[in-house]
């Protein structure tokens, strides 16, 4: 466990370096989110492949960071990271050059590989490096980097495609990203509490296998991908809904919906104070039951209720994350980087599925059939939540992943 607390100059120095990575790791992932509904039109194709731009950027991700880890414990924290942010910053900008959905999907793909150094790595810096009772603050610090990254990346690329082109867009947020990227590299303190490894195929499974003999963790993950994959559905396919009759309205003021992330934002970092106070189990309940109410709102045919509830649902996703991701790095007792990393598998993976599936829930029955693809989502969370109490209240011993499966299906 680290010792740098809350206050502090090098707390701060940290914090501010991984707003920026988190502004840079979420620009760069969702820029192409509001634009959905443009690749339609240009590339003549449905919903759910206009999504795979999004959708293969995020299994890439998912899957890459499974690696990232364990190469970090070789490499170092930082080198891994500052790789990760540079690169993804370089093929941001080759996004704009691509002339056919199947080179986009391709960069993408690309890009999801290069984008997966900094989100598993960054927890597993935070966790060794910052004290514990200032660790929950520091991460939703870290998120609300990525909440306004998400923001800014959606609204820019929305407005400049209207005005100019989406290719225009997404090279300026290439080069945006490179200058933030070497700001962390010269702003970030090098690792205190970590030891270098030689690296080892074998230890990448056996320590992705020991984070599977826990079933709250095992949990933790579960919820990741529901909470994640009922977030990137809803905003993947409420600008089409914004977009089509009734409303009709133009994709620069549709992409204003993307402000509510400032809403994200401040729940996120202002998560911790709660969680001392209430518990974890207790505000995750909370916030995935507001996640349900947001959705509901939605399905109302008033503008301003459907801002409303995408609003609600905002913040008690960013609140949700905050808290199951810090739940993982204080749960985890060994090899953190591993932990966070499954963690982030499972939610990326969660963006990757969902995101894609829920194109087939758009066209087959609108909105509501969206919004009842969510709810199931939330509402299976809610399940693994109660689990996860229940095995934080009798601090469960490790069970292999088999036995966990077969308790929740009973």
């Amino acid at each position: 466990m680290g010792s740098i607390k809350s206050g502090t100059k090098r707390y701060r120095q940290i914090n501010w370096a991984f707003f920026c990575a988190g502004f840079v790791t979420f620009i760069t992932l969702y820029d192409v989110q509001p634009l959905l509904p443009v690749f339609t039109r240009e590339f003549g194709v449905s919903a759910m492949f206009a999504s795979l731009p999004l959708s293969v950027t995020s299994c890439a991700l998912a899957i890459s960071m499974l690696f990232a880890g364990t190469i970090s414990e070789t490499l170092g924290r930082k080198t891994v990271m500052v790789a990760s942010l540079v690169t993804t910053s370089v093929l941001a900008y080759l996004t704009s050059h691509t002339q056919s959905l199947e080179q986009l999907v391709a960069v993408r793909f690309l890009q999801g590989i290069a984008l997966a150094g900094l989100p598993a790595v960054a927890l597993a810096y935070l966790s060794e490096e910052i004290a514990p009772a200032s660790l929950t603050s520091a991460i939703g610090l870290y998120i609300s980097g990525n909440a306004i990254g998400g923001m800014t990346g959606r609204i820019f690329t929305a407005t400049m495609a209207e005005a100019t082109s989406w290719r225009t867009a997404l090279a300026i947020i290439g080069a945006v990203c490179l200058v933030l990227s070497l700001y962390f590299a010269k702003s970030l303190p090098p690792s205190e509490n970590f030891k270098k490894r030689p690296f080892a195929a074998r230890y990448l499974f056996s320590s992705l296998y020991r984070q599977l003999q826990d079933p709250g963790l095992i949990s933790l993950y579960g919820i990741s991908f529901l909470i994640m994959g009922s977030f990137v559905t809803l905003y993947n396919y409420i600008t089409f809904r914004l977009l089509s009759a009734p409303y009709h309205l133009p994709a620069s003021l549709v992409s204003l919906i993307f402000l509510v992330y400032m809403l994200g934002s401040f729940s996120s970092s202002m998560i911790g104070v709660q969680v001392e106070r209430f518990g974890r189990g207790r505000m995750l309940f909370l916030t995935i039951g507001t996640m349900v109410v947001g959705a509901l709102f939605t399905v109302s045919r008033d503008l301003g209720t459907i801002v409303t509830g995408i609003a609600i649902f905002t913040c008690g996703f960013f609140g949700a994350h905050a808290i199951a991701s810090s739940w993982v790095g204080s749960r985890a007792k060994t090899a953190r980087a591993q932990a966070a990393s499954l963690y982030l598998f499972f939610y990326y993976l969660g963006s990757s599925v969902s995101g894609t599936v829920g194109g087939v829930f758009w066209t087959s029955f609108g909105w509501q059939g969206v919004v009842l693809l969510i709810l199931g989502l939330l509402g299976a969370g809610l399940v693994l939540l109660k689990f996860l109490t229940s095995c934080a209240e009798s601090d469960c011993p490790a069970r292999s992943a088999v036995a966990t499966l077969d308790v929740l299906r009973s």
